[in-house]
Formats: C-alpha cells, sequence, structure tokens
C-alpha cells in the first residue's frame, strides 16, 4: 500500500513537470510524461488510462509504449530546443567547462533521439501504397 503511494506521488510529480514543460521552452515534457505513466501505471489505474487516452500526451505515450518510437515533429521540436539551450548557453558567456559539458549531453540525447524509429515499424511483407 505504501508502495503504491509512492508510485502516485511519483506520478503525479512526473505529470506536474510535464505539463510545466509544455510551457516552459527548455523544460522537455516526453521524458516527464513516460515517467508519469510509469509511475501510474504502478500505482491508479484511472490516472493511467487518463494519461494514455489524454488527446495531445497520449499519442506519445502510446508510441513510445507501442514502438519504441519517437514522432518526427517531437524529435525536430527537441532538436531545435537543444540547439537554442546550447546557443543562449554561449550567448550568456557560460564557460567552456559548462558548454562543452552541455554539447557532450545533448549530442548523446540527440543521438538517442534520432535513432528511435518515427513511427510503428512495417512489419516484413507489409507493402504500403505510396
Amino acid at each position: 500500500m505504501i508502495r503504491r503511494g509512492l508510485w502516485l506521488i511519483f506520478g503525479l510529480l512526473m505529470t506536474g513537470l510535464a505539463i510545466a514543460g509544455a510551457v516552459l521552452p527548455l523544460l522537455p515534457t516526453t521524458p516527464f510524461l513516460l515517467l508519469a505513466a510509469y509511475g501510474f501505471a504502478r500505482s491508479s489505474r484511472r490516472l493511467h488510462n487518463w494519461l494514455l487516452n489524454h488527446r495531445q500526451f497520449g499519442p506519445l505515450i502510446r508510441n513510445w509504449r507501442d514502438h519504441g518510437a519517437i514522432d518526427r515533429g517531437s524529435k525536430i521540436m527537441a532538436l531545435i530546443v537543444m540547439v537554442l539551450a546550447l546557443g543562449l548557453s554561449w550567448f550568456m558567456g557560460l564557460g567552456w567547462q559548462i558548454l562543452l559539458t552541455q554539447a557532450v549531453v545533448l549530442s548523446a540525447s540527440a543521438a538517442f533521439i534520432l535513432s528511435r524509429p518515427s513511427g510503428p515499424r512495417e512489419k516484413v511483407g507489409d507493402q504500403r501504397e505510396p
């Protein structure tokens, strides 16, 4: 019972951070949504279903859950925000150590994002019409 309560608190906290990320330009949304779904799956079927069926957030979560995929629009937005964050740090005159650390972390994050499929994988022999 205590474990379930802790997962519920975790899910609510991650949902709050995801909502903040939808408004704040440098805070990501999707990772927090995925963590919220994880927490709700272990604590509240009602909240988990709400999140999965949410008009804006649901497709992102289901795409990741079902296909390990990040849609093209989210990839583009993530990459733009990463470049802007690094550019802002440079513009603010932060030290080279901080800029280098940011560049390494953001490059690794970008590589991971770009390595994910953009949608459902096609089955072998599945021929889609152009």
